[in-house]
């Protein structure tokens, strides 16, 4: 299989389920017609990877996802030389592959790469858009259609595990919270199979969950989470158990935050469970 072929392999197929926020989309599209690299911001599970799946898809561009962590090297990146057949040939990594054919780069997590390695991305984030491969001496000018993405939560790093000024100055960027009520309400609904009442009611059960951030928990619950609750309750549990499965034990360790969270799905589910009419606020 050739490289363009590999390229190919990373094509969207389907369109993911996105619902819009803002302007997000109408930004997207300017920075990439306008060849500016993007950072997206924002918290743990509140839509960054699935709204670069949704324009990845929306511009009918492959879309090459590295997930970062401390051991990700530069040839994880760029590729290395592998023996195949007696013979040392060549294989582009995941930037390389975008860099040469097009497609958008997606960096998840950066700032868990190492510095080391992620310094190899600025001089495809300035003017030069180039990438030079050391190992082989070629020198690869960016495809028309190759896009640099970063993301990360700036809210749960440390001052060692942040972006340098000189990187974050190459790139616009864009800032993702976690959707109001009503838009929570259509994802967890849309993702689930919910009816669109409990799907409301997740949703505010997850808005009063965020307040205890800082109060004994390190993140507010995502929509993700909220997301595999519906999917537990479509599936037969009742919603006070998918709420502690789901949430209170993957958020919390210690009994009086875990009791706490528990008290709020039971404020918004206990008496549904029970036959009588919801608990309003």
């Amino acid at each position: 299989m050739d490289k363009f072929n590999t390229i190919e392999q990373f094509r969207v197929m389907e369109r993911p389920n996105y619902i819009p926020q803002r302007d997000e989309e109408a930004i997207f599209r300017a920075a990439f017609e306008s060849r500016i690299p993007m950072i997206l911001k924002g918290p743990t599970g509140c839509g960054k990877t699935r709204f670069v799946e949704y324009m990845a898809y929306g511009l009918g561009l492959p879309l090459v996802t590295v997930s970062c962590h401390e051991d990700l090297t530069s040839a994880d990146l760029v590729g290395r030389y592998l023996l195949k057949n007696d013979e040392t040939v060549w294989q582009d990594g995941s930037l390389t592959l975008a860099v040469r054919y097009g497609g958008i780069c997606y960096l998840d997590e950066v700032v868990e790469a190492r510095k080391d390695t992620t310094v190899i991305i600025h001089s495809l984030t300035d003017d030069r858009r180039i990438l030079y491969l050391d190992k082989t001496g070629e020198v690869i000018r960016a495809h028309p259609k190759f896009m640099m993405v970063l993301s990360y939560n700036p809210g749960y790093q440390s001052i060692v595990k942040d972006l340098k000024e000189s990187t974050k100055q190459r790139f616009a960027s864009l800032i993702f919270n976690h959707p109001d009520v009503e838009t929570e309400s259509q994802i967890i609904q849309t993702e689930s199979g919910l009816d669109m009442e409990t799907s409301n009611r997740l949703a505010e059960m997850g808005q009063k969950i965020r307040e205890l951030k800082g109060f004994g928990i390190e993140e507010g619950v995502s929509s993700r989470l909220l997301v595999y609750v519906g999917r537990l309750i479509k599936h037969g549990l009742s919603p006070v158990e998918a709420c502690n499965t789901a949430i209170t034990q993957t958020l919390a360790d210690e009994t009086e935050i875990m009791q706490s969270i528990n008290d709020i799905a039971s404020l918004y589910f206990g008496e549904l469970m029970s036959g009588n009419a919801p608990v309003d606020e």
